[in-house]
């Protein structure tokens, strides 16, 4: 899909640049396929706000997006691609030859009326599903689980992928997007492709409104509030901040390593900050 300019026939339209959406399916989800949403605004059970940022927007409807892909071995048809408004991709409906229908997560270049199966060892084909370690090492894949029959969790955004780059003792070594290497078991699956609309990071939203309507409120900087309110705060004048960036608890944030899970430490070969220190 590609970029919209707009010409700037009002302050909003100026500099507005959005993604083409005229290929997607035009109506509603499919019921069975999809529930009503509640928004909390960001609160929890007591009505206090455990996240900041949150409130407003429209109405949405949740999709269930099959992330697992077990049904094996039965080729299903493409019927259409929709937007979905809980997450950045795209999702692809698929009807399988029993009838079934299922969402899944589109890939790039994956058009209606094509031919999508899941199986143990599949064609090398966008949209084709199979466990990592029947994979030819090179290939390019997205929603890859890290633990057997969880379900997708790495690279499900918009234009992200993981590229397979080799076999070790029953486990597959992936390259990820942020640069980091790291084992899975050869026994996770995986999906072939690219994720659809990689143009979504190109965006020019043209107005604060527009992320209103996403349901996100403006967040005010520590350093313009006080110090009873932040520990930016405060200082005669503008000041910068005066220390490293913190929450407004004190915790550091912006880059600060905050993994604490050392068991899976052996589990990744090259850290994503290691290409910094070079």
């Amino acid at each position: 899909m590609a970029l919209k300019n707009y010409k700037p026939t009002s302050p909003a339209r100026r500099g507005l640049v959005l993604v083409d959406k005229t290929g997607l399916h035009k109506g509603g989800p499919v019921k069975s396929l999809s529930k009503g949403k509640t928004k909390s605004g960001g609160r929890n059970n007591k009505g206090h706000i455990t996240s900041r940022g949150i409130g407003g927007g429209n109405k949405q409807k949740y999709r269930f997006i099959d992330f697992k892909r077990r049904k094996w071995d039965m080729e299903a048809t493409v019927e259409r691609i929709e937007y979905d408004p809980n997450r950045t991709a795209f999702i692809a409906l698929i009807k399988y030859e029993d009838g079934e229908l299922s969402y899944i997560i589109a890939p790039n270049r994956l058009a209606p009326g094509e031919k999508v199966i899941a199986g143990e060892k599949t064609d090398t084909k966008p949209g084709n599903a199979m466990l990592l370690g029947q994979m030819p090492v090179g290939t390019i894949i997205h929603n890859v689980e890290m633990k057997p029959g969880k379900g997708g969790q790495i690279a499900r955004s918009a234009g992200t992928y993981v590229q397979l780059v080799g076999r070790d003792r029953g486990m597959v070594i992936v390259r990820l997007n942020s640069g980091e290497q790291r084992y899975l078991r050869a026994d996770c699956m995986g999906t072939v492709g690219a994720v659809s609309n990689p143009d979504n990071q190109n965006q020019n939203l043209g107005k604060a409104g527009r992320r209103r309507h996403m349901g996100i409120k403006p967040l005010t900087r520590g350093v313009a509030k006080n110090p009873v309110d932040h520990p930016h705060g405060g200082g005669e004048g503008r000041t910068s901040g005066g220390r490293h960036p913190v929450t407004p608890w004190g915790k550091p944030t912006k880059g600060a390593r905050t993994r604490k899970n050392k068991q899976t430490d052996k589990m990744i070969i090259r850290s994503r900050h290691a290409k910094k220190k070079r």
